[in-house]
């Protein structure tokens, strides 16, 4: 989390703290390529010397990280994000935890790393005078256990009945995130059966990266300590809604939110409209890394409330992306809501892809559609034709091929990264279509 302190003082903070707190290990956390979190504890006397040198560390068995025979990486912690973890015992001696940057032996940044690739892309809106503001929204489950979908509640949105057998977990959920520096902004029960939503408030890309990360984590802790368990799982039960992480985003010139203009066309600026218009284009090319996985495209069907046409709308909640309603005197919250992406995907490479779409559109001078208020889903297949309204990827494999060829994700990723990423979704997919399905056994096998 950004604080404003120089380096020095930053380094000087993790020590303050450290020895006040009785800190005896500390976690040094960073993401693979898919998003999931690694960590490593470090005893805290090492951690003067792994601030100003890193800590050595075997990058070789990290998904998408190094060939084995240029395994040796160094984690480089950042002392900005040094927080204690409040679920563990501080009795006797506290834990805490900073995330690190990947770098490699002699100090050069990682190009595998998802914390460098956001940065890169975060310098190229700094470069244009732009800071990249965004506030997800992860929906999650709770069930019983790992085992199987059995919901805790038979709740619904915003209920506040006894029905929402989860309240007790979303509230220390959210205590823990304040306790950890991350400002929430509200938490609810969402549409389907045990499906929650905590918000996280607005902020720069890569602050809310870490903080989605540490909510993940959060989420799952809370629940464990309680003997239920939580998933990020886009689409664990048929025939309910699944879990989005729809994405509010803008660009902030200094205090000044850059997509608003009060005379311009829907109170937006010609950059505003740009970026719009670069999301659009390029949804169908980064859809396979906001939805990385097979089942993120279960999710991705007409009648649960996910996107599944490449449109905008300022109020219709059927479209891809949405304008929330303008406020005379709330010009800041001037923003985009993405809904494609889900909560099981890597924010780092989420919010970088997002960004390099929207900056692509306005370097392109791209201008955006004109916005479709009617339910897009009650269109005729020749209506959306007519109206240029095209389609999300439906499967894994198309999304992966899309993005095979996009210069726009290539450029946003870096070669490292790109090919790493597609190499491992391929086989993801690969391992999917041979196997033989439950569903394959009861529709075919009485039968065939």
């Amino acid at each position: 989390m950004a604080t404003g302190k120089s380096s020095e003082e930053a380094k000087e903070y993790v020590l303050k703290m450290a020895k006040e707190h009785d800190v005896k290990f500390i976690r040094m956390w960073f993401t693979d390529i898919l998003g999931f979190l690694k960590n490593f504890a470090l005893p805290v006397e090492q951690i003067e010397s792994a601030l100003e040198n890193g800590v050595g560390f075997d990058g070789s068995s990290i998904q998408g990280f190094a060939r084995i025979d240029e395994s040796d990486m160094v984690a480089m912690p950042d002392p900005d994000t040094f927080q204690l973890l409040p679920w563990r015992p501080r009795e006797h001696h506290s834990v805490a935890r900073m995330f690190c940057d990947v770098l490699k032996p002699g100090g050069k940044p990682f190009e595998g790393d998802p914390r460098y690739v956001l940065k890169r892309n975060l310098k190229r809106a700094a470069d244009m005078g732009y800071t990249f503001y965004v506030g997800p929204e992860l929906e999650y489950f709770y069930f019983k256990d790992f085992n199987a979908t059995e919901p805790l509640d038979k709740g619904g949105y915003f209920d506040m009945t006894t029905m929402d057998a989860a309240t007790d977990l979303r509230r220390e959920t959210v205590l823990t995130l304040q306790e950890m520096g991350i400002q929430v902004d509200k938490s609810h029960h969402e549409v389907a059966t045990s499906q929650h939503e905590i918000d996280m408030c607005y902020t720069d890309a890569l602050t809310m990266a870490d903080n989605v990360m540490t909510y993940r984590l959060v989420v799952k802790q809370i629940a464990m300590k309680y003997g239920v368990y939580a998933t990020f799982m886009p689409k664990p039960v048929f025939g309910i809604n699944g879990s989005g992480m729809h994405v509010h985003q803008s660009l902030f010139k200094g205090e000044r939110n850059a997509f608003f203009d009060k005379d311009g066309k829907y109170h937006f600026s010609k950059l505003a409209l740009g970026f719009v218009a670069g999301l659009l284009k390029y949804a169908p090319e980064f859809c396979s890394v906001t939805s990385q996985w097979v089942n993120s495209y279960k999710r991705l069907v007409p009648g649960y409330e996910a996107p599944v046409y490449i449109s905008w709308a300022r109020r219709n909640r059927s479209d891809l992306i949405r304008v929330p309603e303008y406020e005379i005197g709330k010009e800041k919250g001037t923003r985009f809501e993405i809904r494609s992406p889900d909560p099981a995907c890597n924010p780092y490479l989420c919010f970088s892809v997002l960004l390099a779409a929207g900056l692509e559109g306005v370097e392109e001078g791209l201008e955006p559609p004109e916005p479709v208020e009617e339910n897009v889903y009650h269109m005729s297949d020749e209506e959306r034709k007519k109206r240029g309204i095209k389609t999300l990827p439906s499967s894994l494999w198309e999304a992966i091929q899309l993005t095979e060829k996009s210069k726009v994700v290539k450029k946003a990723l870096g070669d490292h990264l790109f090919n790493a990423f597609i190499e491992n979704k391929k086989i993801e997919w690969d391992q999917y279509r041979t196997q033989v399905t439950e569903y394959e056994l009861k529709k075919y096998l009485p039968v065939l």
